[in-house]
């Protein structure tokens, strides 16, 4: 006898020890019908690319919707212009005093010399629901500026419905400031 079954046991080990080394957790995988790294590896880049390729479906969704915005924005905004509903400056007020930080677009619904009747009209506005101020031009005039937005869509919307308010009149325009 070359061996004794202690130094069977050990060289039985041994082997399998160097066989898991080489071979990993595969071969037993394998063995119990279970996939292996390599497919596991492989399904996880496919979720992955799946994942990634509905991000993208939902980025390029929302970049749609932006661009149908802006085209709507666009047309709205030069079907105003041409019926005479939205002016570029306010020179037929004399312009205004302070142009800095102002919202793209305002509804003017009223000029006033008096201060305080551009405020009575403010308050009126305000009460109604919408957002107003006071601007000053040039010209001495007080102008009423209503709801302030960046959105011609938005303005649009509104100008429709102050259009169906009493204190509203009917030569109301609506301000691009550029």
């Amino acid at each position: 006898m070359l061996f004794s079954n202690d130094m069977r046991k050990s060289v039985i080990l041994l082997m399998l020890a160097a066989v898991l080394t080489v071979t990993g957790c595969d071969f037993f995988r394998v063995m119990a019908g279970r996939p292996t790294s390599k497919d596991i590896d492989a399904k996880r880049i496919q979720i992955m690319k799946a994942e990634e390729a509905a991000l993208q479906a939902r980025l390029d969704s929302i970049r749609r919707v932006e661009e149908k915005i802006v085209s709507d924005s666009l047309s709205a905004l030069d079907s105003l212009t041409a019926r005479g509903v939205v002016m570029s400056d306010v020179s037929r007020l004399g312009g205004l005093v302070e142009e800095n930080n102002r919202a793209r677009y305002c509804i003017m619904i009223g000029a006033f010399r008096d201060k305080d009747n551009a405020r009575k009209l403010a308050s009126k506005a305000e009460g109604a629901g919408f957002s107003a101020e006071l601007m000053e031009c040039r010209s001495g005039m007080i102008a009423v500026g209503v709801c302030p937005s960046d959105r011609i869509a938005q303005t649009f919307e509104d100008f429709k419905r102050l259009g169906q308010e009493a204190f509203c009149p009917k030569d109301s325009w609506i301000l691009l400031n550029e």
